[in-house]
């Protein structure tokens, strides 16, 4: 336990100076799996708190009239992504003759937010703890995927920060990964994928509602995550009051540190069960509906904003 600590001190500081959340996980999930434990105890929570902080630090950067703008011009967007991707995921998991429950969370993560879907819905669709564990692994082994692979995607097709942050805003689950890959990607990305993806997020307030309906569940809970509110509400100091450089410039830099650190306590989440758990006809219909909707996503973005965004 001690030597968990004492990586976790050596590797955060120059991790944070480098300041790439890729790395950042990578290195996370070097250190669990060389261990074969996770050195925190509390790494998911502590992570998960990391990243809403630097989510909330983020709306200092902006202002409430590009809030409002930014999901005025993509709200019917990220609608057709959601409700297609739901039946698109529904019908490849059929077509495989992936048991219900876990065809449900594969394709509620992919849809709108990835672990947190997952774990939301699974009591609700009386899945299996196994099939949780698969639909969290497979999630989890395409947020790395996509928080290297897209920005290379985005340079060799030269797509404007604003392109690049729509994109993976719709296409990537978690919103951990969506954040860190347009971050590394531009400040611009990262603001427009930020305010995309918590408002994609919101879908699981519906998605919750009719699954409650559906399996005839009472014990859901149905709520704005507070960090959202917290995010618009810096938004709206930003937009009403004149704030220091000292002030943003801090918020920016300790946003900055707050996401590499959410990133690097991710890695640390990636154990040798984490790896094993990815198989199955689960995997399957995750890796066919995400090779699906990445690409599509990609070719509608370019075509339909290609020109204006």
């Amino acid at each position: 336990m001690i030597l968990g600590y004492v990586l976790v001190v050596l590797a955060l500081p120059p991790l944070i100076y480098i300041g790439n959340p890729a790395v950042a996980l990578l290195v996370g999930g070097a250190i669990t799996l060389g261990l074969n434990r996770a050195p925190l105890a509390f790494a998911a929570s502590a992570g998960t708190y990391l990243l809403q902080t630097a989510i909330v630090l983020l709306g200092l950067r902006l202002n409430l009239e590009t809030l409002w703008q930014l999901s005025a011009d993509y709200s019917w967007g990220v609608a057709i992504y959601v409700l297609s991707t739901l039946a698109v995921g529904l019908a490849i998991g059929w077509c495989l003759k992936v048991e219900v429950p876990a065809s449900k969370l594969i394709t509620a993560g992919t849809a709108i937010c990835g672990a947190t879907a997952i774990a939301t819905l699974g009591p609700i669709v009386k899945a299996q703890p196994q099939q949780i564990g698969v639909a969290l692994a497979t999630v989890f082994l395409l947020n790395v995927i996509a928080l290297f692979a897209f920005p290379l995607i985005g340079e060799a097709l030269d797509m404007t920060q604003r392109e690049f942050g729509l994109w993976s805003a719709l296409a990537i689950h978690d919103t951990s990964s969506v954040v860190a890959t347009a971050a590394v990607y531009g400040e611009e990305a990262a603001d427009v994928a930020t305010t995309i993806k918590l408002g994609r997020t919101l879908w699981l307030i519906p998605l919750v509602f009719a699954a409650s309906l559906m399996e005839r569940s009472a014990g859901a809970r149905i709520r704005v995550p507070g960090f959202i509110v917290l995010f618009i509400a810096t938004a709206g100091v930003a937009s009403l009051v004149s704030l220091p450089a000292v002030i943003t410039n801090t918020a920016n830099l300790l946003s900055k540190a707050f996401l590499v650190g959410a990133l690097f306590l991710v890695g640390t989440q990636l154990t040798r069960e984490t790896v094993r758990n990815i198989k199955g006809r689960s995997l399957g219909q995750a890796l066919i509906l995400w090779a699906v909707i990445v690409p599509l996503t990609l070719a509608a973005i370019m075509l339909i904003y290609g020109d204006s965004v």
